[in-house]
């Protein structure tokens, strides 16, 4: 490839809710492009749909951590390394498979939704703490954040008295704009804290994800790293979808009506829509042919998530937000073997928390303009604000 056609990814937003600006440009060029990475690594970049959904099914495309290049800039990101034992969502096959077919039927989708009540009762505590602060209130402290913290920590058994404490280590960890000391001093914190949680499942087994782990052959460091790997996905992700759904739905308040009578559908239009985890990455083990191009062993191809969830030739009109869309096939949670393992209980956490916010206050709304809405930083890869402030007139 030519070093001059090379494009750099599009960050830059109009507004939370929009897509980069550029890469609808990008992606009227071809479904593939070369892409100059911030290491100087020259790779690929897919914004198509269909082949967005070839390159994550193709397992001639790897994940290892140490095999990859990251399109944007991560300030104080060290030298790629092998994932830690448990990390498997930087494993390809078979590595990858033993750990997900042990966790596979602990997130089934019958056990999510069996925690839809829950989801409801945990909603409503946060609705009346709500009620009772006066405004403005962050929504993303107040009610994004904390419920689906809840729910990870029950779902994982971390009890009660410890919940506060994790979720403030995964905000350091994940958060814009957070020094490095003060990440690290999360991540450490965060798994030093696990492993003593593994420690205690051990000796006093409950009904939980984690204490049903300690029956297998996995030892303690690959437990923690399991455990620490899905609190802090189950944490950051939800909190940021959920916040940023508000976000829109209040740009586009005409919808909401939609939101209330077909939440399912509504839910899935917003995970198309917003696509909070902009991009995936593989590295080709072997030159691949791709959309025309030829892609060489070791090169990184990106796979704009955003890009493909609005393109045209898969969903017509893909800038619109529309809740009477049926957006299935939408790749928000990814494709393939490592499509993501938490998505059911992410979309039971989204359909009792939007319907049941904007039911129990009716005249929410921003308590500042819209363009003060200030977006998380590229560099922490998973896409939301760092804060809503809302208001409202009074409660139904």
């Amino acid at each position: 490839m030519a070093e001059t056609d090379a494009v750099v990814l599009p960050t830059e937003r109009p507004a939370p809710d929009d897509p980069p600006t550029g890469l609808a440009e990008v992606r009227e060029r071809g479904p593939i492009a070369p892409l100059a990475y911030p290491d100087g690594h020259r790779g690929w970049l897919v914004t198509s749909h269909a082949l967005a959904r070839e390159v994550l099914a193709d397992q001639r495309f790897s994940v290892r951590a140490e095999l990859l290049h990251i399109p944007v800039e991560q300030p104080g990101r060290g030298p790629a390394q092998p994932a830690p034992p448990g990390i498997f969502v930087s494993m390809d096959p078979p590595e990858h498979t033993r750990y997900r077919r042990l966790l596979t039927g602990e997130f089934t989708v019958r056990r999510m939704r069996l925690l839809t009540e829950r989801a409801e009762e945990v909603t409503r505590t946060y609705l009346d703490a709500m009620e009772r602060q006066n405004t403005p209130v962050d929504l993303l402290e107040a009610f994004a954040s904390p419920i689906p913290a809840v729910m990870i920590c029950e779902v994982l058994g971390v009890p009660e008295q410890d919940r506060e404490r994790f979720r403030t280590q995964a905000a350091a960890m994940t958060a814009g704009g957070v020094p490095q000391e003060e990440r690290i001093a999360g991540f450490l914190g965060m798994r030093n804290h696990i492993g003593e949680l593994i420690a205690a499942k051990r000796a006093a087994p409950t009904d939980d994800v984690l204490s049903g782990l300690t029956g297998s052959d996995l030892s303690d460091e690959e437990l923690a790293n399991i455990g620490f790997m899905l609190l802090g996905a189950g944490l950051d992700t939800t909190a940021n979808m959920i916040a940023l759904g508000v976000f829109t739905l209040l740009r586009h308040p005409a919808q909401l009506a939609s939101l209330h009578s077909a939440p399912d559908q509504a839910i899935e239009e917003l995970l198309r829509y917003l696509s909070i985890i902009p991009f995936l990455t593989r590295t080709a083990l072997e030159d691949v042919e791709l959309g025309g191009e030829k892609v060489r062993a070791g090169e990184t191809v990106t796979i704009s998530i955003t890009a493909a969830n609005r393109d045209p030739g898969r969903f017509p009109d893909p800038d619109a937000l529309d809740l009477h869309r049926t957006a299935t096939g939408h790749v928000a949670f990814g494709h393939g073997v490592h499509q993501c393992l938490g998505q059911q209980l992410a979309r039971v956490e989204m359909r009792a928390a939007l319907p049941a916010l904007f039911a129990r206050f009716p005249s929410l709304r921003l308590a500042v303009p819209p363009e003060e809405i200030r977006p998380r930083t590229p560099d922490v890869l998973i896409h939301g604000v760092l804060d809503l402030p809302v208001t409202w007139d009074g409660v139904r």
